[in-house]
């Protein structure tokens, strides 16, 4: 193909189309604002979809990432790192785990704790249990294996076939979660808010049952934090609001605070499944990585980042529900901590982009679902911005709906 047939059929760039991507360029980020290319500002309520939990630029992590690219930055996991012990400690003195594998992205994380459940149920328990029990609407990751585990079908077009041993249960359907359970169940993986799904918080007490339905029939219980965890719920992890251990749980996004870097955590008696050689991953626990894991949790823990987002993420819900009152467009108002959507009664996306013209920078969550993802220490002042900006786009979106 020529060079000028290659710029036609890929709009100039030698990008892959995988993203529709927004027409703007960002160039810097401070707190809880971005800058363009064209010198405009945005209040980001994106956080890179959930990652900069800290807010951008957080000068503990940045400091520390500063420390760590002056003195090593590779050497393979053949090697002992202290950074990604002290990052593991870190996370296993603050949550009921035992152990962490640390890998470069969520999809990662969610790979790794499949194969750990298999692999754990089929070479120290030896009863050769291999499906993955996930839900509808559920969202995983976009490897071959997460993909199938996500319970979307717009995911899996044009990838068959796909890998064999999963299968989904509608949400809260009691009766088809007893169900699909069989002798042939190494793990059941669930979300606690089905972020990408629509921002749908799972039921306490249908999370409660399923607990205590994966410990009565061996099963293990994988909660897919990759979105919830890091303070974004109101808890460090979101499990906590609910009395309940998993046996295994996955975390990325808020981690590094935009430094890629997943992990998979599990309990100690799962350990042994993992033995040398059984997996691995060669930029997973980096010394740099585990350099911004370290000083964002250490930053996380000494701001009570989680703390304030349970009491802003309150404050917004408030002021959402008081601004949109009465606006026909504006069906539910929902989420947990700073993770919150506005379910509308159509397409979102004129909100997403009228947003952008007025500063203002949010996301969707499935095509009539607005999420909000600030960042866990933005300020009540910012938080009434956004509002009055969501606020006056609604009214003139709705104003305008009504003149045609």
């Amino acid at each position: 193909m020529s060079e000028l047939n290659k710029q036609a059929a890929n709009g100039g760039s030698s990008l892959f189309p995988t993203y529709a991507r927004y027409p703007i360029a960002l160039v810097k980020g401070e707190g809880s604002w971005l800058w363009d290319d064209q010198g405009n500002k945005y209040l980001d309520f994106m956080c890179g979809i959930a990652v900069t939990n800290l807010g951008h630029a957080p000068k503990p992590v940045k400091d520390a990432l500063a420390k760590q690219l002056a003195e090593l930055w590779h050497v393979s996991n053949l090697f002992h790192i202290p950074n990604q012990e002290a990052a593991a400690k870190l996370l296993t003195d603050n949550s009921h785990a035992d152990a962490v594998f640390f890998c470069s992205t969520g999809a990662e994380a969610n790979e790794a704790a499949i194969k750990l459940a298999r692999r754990y149920q089929q070479k120290v328990k030896g009863n050769g249990r291999y499906e993955i029990l996930t839900f509808a609407q559920s969202f995983h990751g976009r490897t071959l294996a997460t993909l199938t585990a996500t319970g979307q079908e717009k995911v899996k077009e044009g990838f068959l076939p796909l890998p064999e041993g999963f299968r989904y249960i509608p949400l809260h359907d009691v009766e088809a979660l007893e169900a699909a359970i069989t002798d042939k169940t190494a793990a059941v993986m669930i979300e606690t808010i089905q972020a990408e799904g629509g921002v749908l918080p799972v039921d306490p007490a249908y999370l409660r049952h399923l607990a205590k339905l994966c410990k009565e029939r061996g099963v293990l219980l994988i909660f897919d934090e990759i979105q919830t965890g890091m303070g974004r719920t109101g808890k460090l992890f979101s499990f906590e609001h609910y009395g309940i251990e998993p046996d295994i749980f996955t975390l990325a996004k808020g981690l590094g605070s935009g430094f890629p870097v997943g992990a998979m955590l599990a309990k100690g008696e799962l350990a042994e499944a993992f033995s040398a050689g059984s997996h691995g991953s060669t930029f997973g626990g980096t010394p740099i990585a585990t350099a911004a894991v370290k000083a964002t949790i250490e930053t996380m823990l000494s701001e009570d980042a989680a703390g304030r987002a349970a009491e802003t993420g309150e404050y917004l819900v408030s002021e959402l529900r008081a601004k949109l009152a009465g606006n026909p467009f504006v069906r539910d108002i929902r989420g947990q901590g700073l993770l919150v959507g506005i379910a509308c009664a159509g397409p979102v996306a004129p909100v997403v982009a009228e947003g952008q013209k007025r500063g203002l920078l949010v996301i969707t969550a499935g095509p009539d679902v607005v999420r909000l993802l600030p960042n866990l220490l933005v300020s009540r002042e910012e938080v009434d911005q956004a509002v009055s900006i969501l606020a006056s786009i609604f009214a003139d979106l709705t104003a305008a709906a009504q003149l045609t």
